[in-house]
């Protein structure tokens, strides 16, 4: 019996402990967070004013304050069982990191007091100097600081045995330069309300003093029992299957899809969604995604650097709960070959301080001209600025995903949907008309409801697709940090906005009427734009020769990708809206494209590792059964005169050639693979990402072909690594 077999049997479920008496999520939800309504409980009205003011309108509070809101903080926290609080920040790694510090303070000889003071809450000293930051500094520049973000509540983890106050923070150098996710977005955000209150104020909203971008990330992801995830090198180091045959059952019949979800797994879903609501994450569905063993949460809509937070803490809450119920979950973008893989659709929209959202088309969007301005503006950004977005998803995992048919292709393009296409015709045209009604869907039962039909379809393969009162970017993969992606959607919509605002100004200094003003500026707009809208089916092979006619581009590589991050239109633009320096948009090429080939030289090294300790063994001991039965055949038939008919033999014969063959060709390959890897150490990251992209993941995919065809002959007994069949279908 094989390891894979002696698992198979021990597979099950933990036991868990009923709660009889749940408690309303009303009742708990935020309890973990020192948010507004907890703050104003612990420190003074006046403090929590100038507090509300520094968010507000950025005026900045006293170092007194900044104490009592430290002290408050500390004592909130040591109530709830917390002993150390650490910075809690967002490096280039795409992951969070913290340095724990104890809230003690020596007092005399044998004593100590818990102290918190206003200047250890602002300011963070980490020794962070192995974390990536793409040339900004050297490796023996060790000083970075990590800087209080007060517009993301502070909150507390919670492990078996304590509780640790975290506080979010930016990550900056030495010098000042942004090493972290959390900055860049922020100053996009930034920019985005300066160009967004300048056009609403052309509408006459002079009472609107903040707009921000608002945003819900479905995170998708699969789960599989721990036991399989410890046999399997390649999902421990890779995060995903670098070899293994398709099911004979995978998602065809898509019977997994919304289906009923399993016992085990929902318990998971429970436990993690009483995690988050503790912590203040509005987690609202769940689901089962397509692929077996697939699942998807999505939040509701918050503030962007709110929820980028939050999405970063659900996700390592999701791996931490779900050890707990002897599950691995699994954030790879594509886990397993031949199945769906996982994104994370980034929805985002823009919401003003009286609570109005920005793409909220009303009953009436043909008339609604500040909706019109502001969705020109985005179909501006898009066209002018596919690039950046492109480039926002760019990584390794992605590379699996865009295209296939189950994520947007690497083509970027919007989707509006019948009715406001209809409407952007016509003002191109400078027609006038009706276009908006509300359908009713009547079932044709007494018994069932009526109901109004949605003023716009979904399109789930449109990389950014108008979704009602928002637009869902799709592109973005399930194991990335969504500061990035965001960053670049506010950033170049904040540019366009401007851009609608000065044209309708232009367009005012020679038409007194207004409303002739926006529709002039707009119609333009529309018709520079039309490239970019597509209504139809995006995986279609036809939409990628359409595409090409239409000069948009298609970049499947992650490095050809990345490079529009350094291209020049793309620094200045950075530069004039504040949100990157040349030297750190630059650095963050480099490290984007670093960390591109040590995720593909891993995985090279990892399938190496598996096909000479794991796949080659297998082979060669069901080689030597063939072999043998080969030999006893042929000695019964000269030896014993045993009468077998010769197409026997000669069947084992072409069997035994098979299997050798393939395991020849595995063996010859991953030794071709490992020469192309030593021979790329000698060129730079550039280079070798090229060589990597157009050589070795071609050579991986060539010996896995023959790795899962052997895995289709050899014996049971023989193999030792789990099949997709037992991970994807074995609750």
């Amino acid at each position: 019996m094989s390891i894979r077999q002696k698992l198979l049997s021990k597979i099950k479920g933990i036991e868990l402990t009923k709660n009889e008496h749940p408690k309303k999520v009303s009742s708990y939800f935020g309890e973990n967070t020192f948010g507004i309504e907890t703050m104003q409980k612990h420190i003074s009205k006046s403090t929590l004013e100038a507090f509300k003011a520094w968010l507000n309108e950025g005026k900045t509070i006293s170092m007194q304050q900044a104490n009592e809101i430290a002290d408050a903080m500390k004592n909130w926290a040591i109530s709830k069982g917390a002993t150390y609080y650490t910075h809690w920040f967002q490096p280039m790694t795409g992951l969070t990191a913290e340095k724990h510090d104890s809230f003690i303070s020596i007092i005399g000889p044998g004593k100590v007091v818990e102290k918190f003071s206003g200047n250890k809450l602002i300011q963070g000293e980490p020794d962070a100097s192995s974390f990536p930051s793409g040339g900004i500094r050297a490796t023996f520049e060790a000083r970075g600081y990590t800087a209080w973000d007060p517009s993301s509540p502070a909150f507390i983890i919670e492990s078996t045995l304590g509780k640790t106050l975290c506080i979010p923070t930016i990550f900056i150098s030495y010098h000042g330069e942004a090493l972290d996710k959390k900055l860049p977005l922020l100053r996009s955000d930034e920019a985005l309300n300066k160009a967004a209150v300048n056009l609403v104020k052309l509408f006459g909203h002079k009472n609107i003093k903040k707009i921000f971008s608002t945003c819900g990330p479905e995170q998708e992801y699969f789960l599989i029992d721990k036991n399989y995830y410890n046999l399997r090198q390649d999902l421990l180091l890779a995060g995903r299957t670098l070899v293994g045959a398709p099911s004979p059952k995978g998602q065809q019949l898509e019977d997994q899809y919304f289906g009923t979800i399993k016992e085990r797994v929902v318990n998971f879903m429970f436990e993690v969604a009483e995690e988050a609501y503790k912590l203040g994450i509005p987690v609202m569905t769940r689901h089962n995604e397509v692929a077996p063993h697939q699942y998807e949460f999505a939040p509701i809509f918050e503030e962007s650097n709110i929820a980028s937070d939050h999405n970063q803490l659900l996700m390592e809450l999701m791996k931490k709960v779900a050890l707990r119920h002897n599950l691995v979950c699994l954030l790879h973008e594509k886990p397993f070959a031949g199945v769906n893989g996982s994104g994370k659709h980034l929805n985002w929209s823009l919401a003003d301080n009286l609570g109005n959202n920005l793409l909220n088309p009303g009953e009436t969007p043909e008339e609604n001209l500040q909706f019109l301005a502001v969705l020109a503006a985005v179909l501006r950004a898009v066209h002018l600025h596919a690039d950046l977005l492109r480039a926002s998803v760019a990584l390794a995992g992605n590379e699996h995903r865009l295209g296939a048919n189950e994520a947007p292709p690497a083509i970027i393009s919007v989707f509006l949907g019948e009715q406001l296409s209809k409407i952007l015709d016509m003002i191109e045209k400078g027609v006038k008309g009706k276009v908006s009604k509300r359908d009713i869907i009547d079932l044709g039962i007494t018994r069932l409801p009526k109901f109004n039909k949605d003023m716009t379809d979904r399109n789930r393969t449109s990389p950014f697709a108008f979704t009602g009162n928002k637009f869902e970017f799709r592109a973005v993969g399930s194991s990335q940090n969504i500061s990035t992606a965001i960053t670049m959607v506010n950033t170049i919509i904040a540019e366009s906005l401007d851009y609608v605002a000065g044209e309708i100004k232009k367009a005012s200094g020679s038409n007194k009427d207004f409303s002739a003003a926006v529709m002039q500026a707009i119609a333009k707009i529309i018709k520079e734009t039309k490239a970019i809208r597509f209504e139809g089916n995006n995986y279609a092979e036809e939409w990628i020769k359409e595409a090409k006619r239409r000069g948009l581009p298609n970049v499947a590589s992650t490095y050809e990708a990345l490079e529009a991050l350094v291209d020049k239109k793309n620094i200045a633009l950075f530069e004039k809206y504040k949100v990157f320096s040349e030297e750190e948009i630059v650095a963050r090429y480099h490290i984007w494209i670093h960390l591109y080939n040590l995720t593909l030289e891993i995985e090279a090294n990892t399938l190496n590792e598996m096909v000479n300790a794991s796949v080659v063994p297998a082979g060669l001991k069901y080689q030597k059964l063939l072999s043998d039965n080969l030999a006893v055949l042929t000695d019964l038939k000269k030896g014993a005169g045993v009468k077998l008919d010769a197409a026997v033999v000669n069947d084992l014969k072409e069997h035994l050639a098979d299997v050798s063959s393939k395991i020849y060709y595995v063996r010859r390959n991953t030794r071709d693979m490992i020469k192309l890897l030593d021979k790329a150490k000698s060129v730079n990251d550039e280079k070798r990402a090229k060589v990597y992209y157009e050589e070795l993941k071609p050579l991986m995919e060539h010996i896995r072909r023959h790795v899962d065809d052997l895995e289709r002959v050899v014996s049971d007994e023989s193999w030792d690594l789990p099949k997709y069949r037992e991970m994807l279908f074995v609750k």
